[in-house]
């Protein structure tokens, strides 16, 4: 009895896989997402099983507006500290490089909300447009819809083989358009109404935490005359500033830290020594 029932589930499983590769084959965003939610039950298993139930909280409906937090806190860091290596390995005074500095950091906010507003209106306004155009697909071709959500239940881990659930989600759709309409929007766009993310907190998001970003390579030259002091503390500084947010980044996305701090300060690290070479290389050049 109990082997009937092991070959049954694996069947079931087999089945399942199947139709989940199949169809996300046809549909790579969906590959995507599933891919990545696999690999990290693979990379969790074992944390799982050794442990009890997780007790942490979800995010909240803030997490659709961290990676405008990263991106600006980050963009702020990276770049504000390149044009502080560059100007300085040029030559210039310490005030020059302040003055640079502060343009810089005006100057890459503005271009964060404005990018982040437009992109962000943008992206809404194509979803709009789908969905306006799903809504149509619905009225006209509910069948063909329908067909659609019989695949899509698949993807969710319905299979074919559960026959008496997969007829009432099939009658309970046919007769209520508009959950139908939600049902496209969240499994076929992978979007719900309330993940949208508003364009002016997008914007505002990414403006702010790019200003911060910028903080570290502007404040040592303030209190500085010398430039190669000033450019030593702000190395430290968005050193330290980048191991921060390595850190708050996988308190949010549970991931590796030093992993995470690796990435940053290789890549602020490789680009400021770029920076600073190529400010020596246009002085050296200059001065001749």
């Amino acid at each position: 009895m109990n082997s009937t029932l092991t070959l049954q589930r694996g069947s079931q499983q087999s089945h399942s896989q199947q139709s989940h590769s199949q169809h996300s084959n046809g549909s790579p965003s969906l590959s995507i997402v599933y891919g990545t939610i696999e690999q990290n039950e693979s990379n969790h298993s074992v944390d799982d099983r050794s442990g009890g139930p997780p007790d942490e909280d979800h995010l909240g409906k803030h997490r659709q507006y961290w990676r405008d937090i990263i991106l600006g806190v980050n963009d702020g860091l990276v770049s504000t500290f390149l044009l502080v290596a560059g100007v300085a390995g040029g030559g210039l005074s310490s005030i020059d490089i302040l003055l640079t500095a502060i343009s810089g950091a005006i100057a890459g906010a503005v271009s964060m909300f404005a990018g982040e507003y437009v992109a962000t209106k943008s992206q809404n306004e194509v979803l709009r447009g789908e969905i306006a155009l799903e809504r149509k697909h619905i009225r006209h071709n509910q069948r063909d819809e329908l067909s659609e959500v019989k695949e899509l239940l698949n993807v969710i881990g319905i299979s074919d083989e559960e026959t008496q659930l997969h007829s009432g989600l099939m009658s309970f759709y046919e007769g209520h358009p508009n959950s139908l309409l939600k049902l496209m929007i969240a499994l076929e766009f992978g979007v719900i109404e309330e993940e949208l993310r508003s364009p002016l907190w997008a914007g505002f998001t990414s403006c702010v935490c790019f200003i911060a970003g910028s903080l570290p390579s502007v404040i040592p030259f303030a209190f500085t005359v010398s430039s190669s002091e000033g450019l030593i503390y702000a190395a430290s500084f968005t050193i330290t500033s980048l191991l921060i947010v390595g850190a708050v980044k996988t308190w949010a996305t549970r991931g590796n830290c030093w992993t995470a701090a690796m990435e940053n300060l290789v890549i602020a690290g490789c680009g400021g020594g770029i920076a600073y070479c190529v400010g020596l290389l246009f002085d050296s050049i200059v001065r001749k």
